[in-house]
């Protein structure tokens, strides 16, 4: 792979990876800290918007309103099953079954709404990324952090993944809306959708604000980094070969849940999160 696009999905990986250590510090704190999060990209990202939209001489249509706000719904949808996984359970659950599940359930989506056929190799990727999942998910656990909830959230948070991948997917290429600018408006709309919950509750947000200003900043700002990083790379490199390579971020996490999270079982946790890893690389590549 290209030199530059390897320095853009690393640095892709390691952006989301630390923003999910800013939401996992967060814990469950629901809706109110995902529309402070959102804000706060929404701020960032609207100069960025019609900064692509003057550049890029495109004619703005409905279509990407619209694209946008389904797009929206189920990026919200993410961003509640994530913050009550990372509420009731481990990082190192969490976050490599949600990362390893929304490709796994891509394809199965794939295959069974589109009838495309993955090949074997789609087949082999499957089957590793189940069985990095019982790795991770069987062994010994905290009594106060039992391992069932973390893994029915990470997977929770997987369907969502695999919602809005095909859904994106479908935007950009079938309805032509330009990717960074679908970024942005997406942001905007998930902060307006969330904004009637967050001004019914002030004083928790002002709570939340004071307590976590430093993680609302730090996934307001990395989360839409890391997906433009991603969409750069793409542009000077294979899908095949950006995809596999920007799901490190599934073992970095665990580092980071083991070293600054003192989650328990680093071994098998890691050995699993590597497992997963390999699979969705053979998915990406079928």
């Amino acid at each position: 792979m290209n030199p530059a696009a390897v320095s853009l999905v690393l640095v892709a990986a390691l952006a989301h990876a630390a923003w999910n250590f800013s939401a996992k510090r967060a814990g469950g704190t629901g809706a109110a800290f995902v529309w402070l999060y959102q804000v706060a990209s929404a701020v960032l990202c609207l100069p960025v918007a019609v900064m692509a939209l003057v550049l890029s001489h495109a004619t703005p249509n409905w279509s990407w309103l619209f694209a946008a706000a389904v797009s929206g719904v189920m990026h919200i949808f993410y961003g509640l099953a994530l913050q009550r996984g990372y509420g009731v359970g481990d990082m190192s659950v969490v976050y490599p079954v949600a990362r390893g599940s929304g490709p796994l359930l891509s394809v199965m989506a794939a295959v069974l709404l589109l009838h495309e056929h993955p090949g074997w190799m789609g087949v082999v990727g499957a089957a590793f990324v189940v069985a990095g999942v019982f790795v991770i998910g069987f062994g010994g656990t905290r009594r106060d952090n039992p391992i069932g909830p973390s893994l029915f959230y990470g997977v929770l948070t997987g369907v969502a993944i695999a919602g809005y991948t095909l859904w994106d997917a479908h935007s950009v290429n079938t309805l032509e809306v330009p990717p960074l600018i679908y970024l942005c408006i997406g942001s905007i709309l998930q902060s307006t959708m969330l904004a009637p919950y967050a001004m019914r509750r002030r004083e928790q947000v002002v709570r939340l604000w004071r307590a976590h200003r430093v993680d609302v900043l730090v996934i307001g700002l990395l989360s839409p980094i890391g997906y433009i990083l991603v969409l750069y790379a793409m542009r000077i490199a294979p899908v095949s070969m950006v995809a596999p390579a920007r799901e490190l971020s599934i073992v970095v996490g665990s580092v980071i849940a083991w070293r600054w999270l003192g989650e328990p079982d680093p071994v098998r946790r890691l050995f699993g999160a590597a497992i997963v890893l390999a699979g969705v690389a053979a998915i990406a590549v079928a």
